[in-house]
Order: structure tokens, then C-alpha cells, then sequence
């Protein structure tokens, strides 16, 4: 009969923040920011941020505008998210609001300045805002088309990913003889 290792806790399972492999000297330096905050104060919002930095470049799923003003519950607070914020033209009115974010684009930052909003860095958050009192935290939805097409390349053998096509249809990339 088998030992239950799990159950008589021999092997201890636990979720530690691995080493991140940017090569991003700022991103080094977030990482070490946060580290030192979440190893000095008591806060649960600076581990998070702190596990949400190191992750891989495609497990910091991008944000809109229009997913932070629909999911902030106070804009009064700041919005801090971990990844890209990116600009939604189908939201017509940006509010105004502070968003503290590792990348905006230029256009997501234009609107939000001329909303009269503020645009923060993760260094600046930390002087105004070290334990995290006031903020909010958002990330991007995990599920997003741009998965379709990761993986081995469309046509070998044992690929699943979708091409990159102008339309979808019987004339658009078919092999012929198929259907």
C-alpha cells in the first residue's frame, strides 16, 4: 500500500513569485520596489502587485478603458492594473479618473488627460499610496482572441491555430480540393 504524501504533509506545496526574465531595466526595478513593499509592510496589495509584475508578458492580459470605467466601483479611487491599458473608440466618454498602469497606449493616455484624469506609474503609486489604501485593482480578461492563433504555426502537421486572414469564407485561404 502507497503513502498519501499530500495528506501527511511531507511535500508542502507553495506559491512562490518566480525570478521574472525581462530584460526591462524598469521592470527589474518595479519588481524590486515591490518586493521590498510587500516583504516590509502588511499589506495583501503589494503581494499581489508584486505576483501580477512578475508574471510572463502574455499572462498580463491587456485592459480598455471601457472595461475600467464599467468595472471601477469608485472612480474617486486610483485604478491600478499590472499590464497595457489600451484606448476603446466605442466608449464615448472617458471620465475622469486616475489610472496607475506598467504601459499605456498614446491614445489611451491622451484621453484620459483630456478628461482631466491623471496617469501614474507604479513608482509614483508607491510614494503616494504604499500600502495600497484608495486603489483599485483591475487586470484584462484572460480569454481573448489573440489565443487563437498562438501555437505552431497554421497548416503543420498537429497545429491547431487559426491563420491570420482578411475575411472568412470559401474563397479565403482554403487549400484546393478541400472544402
Amino acid at each position: 500500500m502507497a503513502i498519501d504524501l499530500y495528506k501527511q504533509g511531507r511535500i508542502v506545496r507553495r506559491s512562490i513569485v518566480r525570478k521574472a526574465k525581462t530584460t526591462n531595466v524598469y521592470h527589474k526595478l518595479l519588481i524590486k520596489l515591490y518586493k521590498f513593499l510587500s516583504r516590509r509592510t502588511a499589506s495583501k496589495f503589494n503581494k499581489t502587485v508584486l505576483k501580477r509584475l512578475s508574471t510572463s508578458k502574455l499572462n498580463r492580459f491587456p485592459i480598455s478603458l471601457s472595461r475600467i470605467v464599467r468595472n471601477a466601483s469608485d472612480l474617486n479611487k486610483i485604478v491600478v492594473s499590472t499590464s497595457t491599458v489600451t484606448n476603446d473608440e466605442r466608449l464615448l466618454e472617458v471620465p475622469k479618473m486616475t489610472v496607475c498602469a506598467f504601459k499605456f497606449t498614446e491614445t489611451a493616455r491622451k484621453r484620459i488627460l483630456a478628461a482631466g484624469g491623471k496617469v501614474l506609474t507604479f513608482d509614483q503609486l508607491a510614494l503616494k499610496a504604499p500600502t495600497g489604501t484608495n486603489c483599485h485593482l483591475l487586470r484584462g480578461p484572460k480569454e481573448r482572441e489573440a489565443y487563437r492563433h498562438f501555437g505552431k504555426a497554421p497548416g503543420q502537421k498537429g497545429s491547431h491555430s487559426a491563420p491570420y486572414v482578411r475575411s472568412e469564407g470559401r474563397k479565403f485561404e482554403r487549400a484546393s480540393g478541400l472544402k
